[in-house]
């Protein structure tokens, strides 16, 4: 069913998104402090367009926040995203706020006010240094706290043909999926390892050496 989104910002990322909500059929308004930057919205562009900030209340309610079901904070700036973040969730009460930062370190304070958070550095630059050593073994996705991780490994030569549920693991950690030539597949308790299985494991920071430590003693009579 079509919501209201207000976007703040309308740079690459908030000129994008805009267009895309609205051509999914979303009403939509964007507000950024430079009037020029309304000219990355496509042609077709159907929303309101107010040439002021996203932590201002007046011009969130010239953008309908009253009626807003979603907020996305996507200036270049992370202090003035988490005011209008702060401002919509709080003030306001809009259920679905997201708000674009560059520094992963403040994730966590954020989450804590139940805005969701997106750092696009850090996902860009991960991207390439996976690109740049794709034998490592790497971070997928982490908690805000850190804790939990989402890691990649490679199934062991060993446990293929073998049940991938035998591996022993403390319930501290969990094999969750793996990618078979190019194809991913959940993990389930009859899940049989093949060669060359990209194996992704949920695991907790205190538990990661205790993964790799199986992984490596792949005879893994553990069970």
């Amino acid at each position: 069913s079509p919501m209201h989104v207000i976007v703040v910002g309308c740079g690459r990322v908030g000129s994008e998104l805009a267009g895309n909500l609205e051509a999914e059929g979303h009403t939509v308004a964007v507000i950024d402090k430079d009037a020029r930057s309304f000219r990355r919205l496509p042609d077709s562009f159907q929303g309101r367009s107010i040439h002021g900030l996203g932590f201002d209340r007046e011009d969130l309610e010239a953008a309908g926040i009253k009626e807003a079901d979603a907020v996305a904070a996507v200036t270049s700036g992370d202090n003035s995203n988490i005011l209008t973040a702060r401002i919509a969730r709080e003030h306001f009460e809009v259920p679905n706020v997201v708000a674009r930062i560059y520094d992963p370190r403040r994730a966590v304070i954020y989450q804590r006010l139940g805005i969701a958070t997106v750092a696009t550095v850090t996902w860009t630059t991960e991207q390439i240094t996976r690109r740049l050593f794709p034998e490592q073994a790497h971070l997928e996705w982490s908690d805000p706290t850190g804790d939990l991780m989402l890691v990649e490994r490679t199934l062991p030569d060993a446990w293929a043909g073998r049940r991938l549920a035998d591996l022993g693991f403390s319930n501290r950690i969990r094999l969750v999926a793996l990618v078979r030539a190019g194809q991913p597949l959940l993990v389930d308790a009859d899940t049989v390892g093949h060669d060359g299985d990209t194996l992704h494991v949920m695991v907790h920071k205190d538990a990661a050496d205790e993964l790799d430590a199986t992984l490596a003693d792949a005879s893994g009579g553990h069970s």
